[in-house]
């Protein structure tokens, strides 16, 4: 796993070209201090829930579950992506993200597997419907943005940690996954053309495996 300050300064480097983006163009936003708030507890969570993952990915292959193994990978890669567009808002906010990286509590696949449906469960049903509704109230259209792009991706996830529980035994070849690298989107099937959650070219996707 990698330490608090490598991946700190990975998420930070990623945040400084992502902002170019986010901002370009757009007119100044007015401070939003409970949207500011949410976003870094969203990064903090993020940046937490990817190192989990990767860990998660390592039992995951020493238990022969290759094919959950690459699915972990694949999603933390895609929480890696949800703490880059956080970031990059933060910082247009004017703030500065900050993440704490815990070391996660690590069981077998199948308890790790559990352990990640309840926790994307809670960023689809809690969390992120309620940092949507906070930053509308507040009319901050680029963390409406980010949050979405993290809900969605977070509601797929849920369904592919379930998908691999009921049917562990039958997931112990890896195969490739789809990673969007602007929404975090996560598939088995690289789309046609365009992303089917943020409508980017398919260019922007990241096989991971």
């Amino acid at each position: 796993m990698r330490s608090k300050l490598t991946l700190t300064r990975r998420i930070f480097t990623a945040a400084a070209g992502a902002l170019a983006l986010v901002v370009a163009g757009a007119p100044a936003q007015q401070p939003a201090s409970a949207t500011l708030d949410n976003l870094m507890a969203a990064f903090n969570g993020e940046s937490n829930a990817h190192a989990k993952y990767a860990a998660f990915a390592e039992r995951a292959d020493a238990e022969g579950h290759a094919g959950v193994a690459a699915l972990f990978r694949a999603t933390a890669r895609a929480e890696e992506v949800h703490a880059r567009n956080h970031a990059a808002v933060i910082i247009a906010l004017g703030g500065t993200p900050e993440a704490t990286i815990e070391m996660p509590e690590i069981g077998t696949t199948a308890e790790n597997l559990q352990a990640a449906i309840e926790g994307e469960s809670h960023e689809r049903d809690t969390m992120y419907p309620e940092f949507l509704a906070t930053a509308r109230r507040e009319r901050q259209i680029e963390a409406v943005r980010s949050f979405n792009f993290a809900l969605t991706a977070e509601t797929e996830h849920a369904a592919l940690y379930q998908e691999a529980l009921e049917n562990l035994d039958g997931w112990g070849v890896a195969q490739p996954w789809y990673v969007c690298s602007v929404c975090g989107w996560t598939t088995r099937t690289l789309p046609d053309e365009r992303c089917l959650a943020c409508f980017q070219d398919v260019e922007v996707y990241e096989e991971i495996l």
